[in-house]
């Protein structure tokens, strides 16, 4: 071997030795960087179930017959706070609504009145809100109600308002095998129980898990809040609000303990930051008008009681995000915005006066197809445009609302000069 060969020969070995020395190293930083990450990366944690290995009676017997309500419950915050089934469930023999069960008596379904013996606040704030008893009223009227019933429902300043306090005349017509799933399903919230006290808190809450994020999510309130008369959640989808809650949701603090929510947990609206969570300068309140100015669902929207105070509480859960000029700004184009439809849904009622002067209208609530287009032009489309423009909702607001409005007066003056020409009446214009 040359001297040359064997100089070539010894460099290549020492660039070989190099190349494998850097090999190791390399993938030795990938080994510890890889470790790091997987340190720093949070193992969830499996939840805890307080109902493990217990040998309460009605968890044993559950566990063999519903299983899945004893998983729930047990990984739920009132199963670890050692509420058991029997706090809930069982009463005294002569309680109203109780069932022999097991050699006990129980409410197959808790009413407000046990729940109240610990969430007393909630259900005070509850009954004074329309999702207590004036949901109930807006479908079966007030003759349903004990006395006791019509005093409370008579004093609840934010939501007492109804019409006529008569029984909806579309219930009626339906009939209980339709409505046992339509009208009531929702407005049962409201229902007086058994036991004289009102509302279905497992309407929202659903059993057995008692889930802050299930309660805080949209879609718990789209349950009921949807459609064409109330269609808060379709609004929603399409605002800034639900556009970000749509694709960043999923990172928001949905646990956050009650009463200390702000914008680093939810960085947009949903519909419990506004109405109810506690949130900015708001306190948290089970009464979902408290922070609302107008009452949006009547025919002619009027301003609610004390409804300076609402907006100030309303205001201070806008205040975490939005600025006081876009605050003010925006209350004052809802406000014109609301203005305007009352005005067209007063002119609909001057459109169909002449029949009602003239006897040309039954005393029948929808017997012909005159009263369907009166009352969808507010009912539906003059709900849905007030809703739109203080949710956000341009597509609602125009031609799910005041399109559809414009549409169904034309229609309705139209029908109405018909029905005056066949009874040779003229109105002189």
């Amino acid at each position: 071997m040359t001297e040359s060969t064997s100089s070539g020969f010894m460099k290549s070995a020492r660039l070989l030795i190099l190349g494998f020395v850097a090999v190791i190293i390399v993938v030795g930083l990938v080994l510890v960087i890889n470790a790091v990450t997987q340190s720093s990366t949070p193992i969830e944690a499996e939840p805890v179930n307080a109902l493990a290995n217990s040998e309460d009676e009605c968890v044993v017997c559950h566990e063999r017959n519903t299983p899945g309500i004893i998983q729930q419950y047990g990984h739920s915050t009132m199963a670890a706070a050692e509420v058991t089934c029997r706090d809930c469930h069982e009463v005294k023999a002569d309680y109203p609504g109780a069932v022999e069960h097991e050699g006990t008596y129980v409410l197959n379904s808790p009413t407000a009145a046990m729940c109240e013996s610990c969430h007393e606040a909630e259900v005070a704030q509850f009954n004074q809100s329309r999702h207590s008893l004036p949901a109930f009223v807006a479908y079966a009227g007030t003759a349903p109600l004990s006395p006791e019933h019509l005093a409370m429902f008579e004093a609840i300043p934010e939501g007492g308002y109804s019409p006529d306090k008569s029984r909806n005349a579309l219930h009626a017509i339906e009939g209980p095998a339709i409505t046992r799933f339509a009208c009531e399903t929702c407005h049962n919230i409201g229902l007086p129980a058994a036991d004289g006290s009102i509302g279905q808190c497992q309407d929202c809450h659903l059993r057995h898990e008692f889930s802050l994020e299930q309660v805080r999510k949209p879609e718990t309130c789209n349950a009921c809040h949807i459609g064409p008369d109330h269609p808060q959640w379709e609004i929603y989808q399409e605002s800034p609000h639900g556009i970000a809650y749509a694709t960043g949701g999923d990172s928001w603090n949905w646990d956050a303990e009650s009463g200390t929510l702000n914008s680093a947990d939810f960085t947009a609206a949903t519909c419990a930051i506004c109405h109810m969570s506690g949130f900015g300068t708001a306190a948290t309140t089970h009464d979902v008008g408290e922070r609302l100015t107008w009452f949006l669902a009547a025919p002619i929207s009027v301003r609610r009681p004390a409804w300076q105070d609402n907006m100030v509480r309303m205001q201070g859960v806008c205040m975490e995000c939005h600025n006081e000029n876009f605050i003010t700004t925006f209350y004052n184009d809802a406000d014109a915005a609301v203005e305007q439809v009352n005005a067209w849904v007063q002119e609909s009622d001057e459109i169909i006066a002449p029949l009602k002067e003239n006897g040309l209208l039954t005393d029948e609530p929808f017997d012909e197809p005159i009263d369907y287009v009166y009352f969808e032009l507010w009912h539906h489309w003059g709900r849905t445009a007030k809703f739109g423009a203080w949710m956000q909702g341009p597509d609602y607001t125009q031609w799910h609302g005041a399109y559809e409005m414009l549409s169904d007066r034309a229609e309705l003056i139209e029908m109405v000069n018909a029905k005056l020409e066949a009874a040779g009446i003229t109105t002189g214009e």
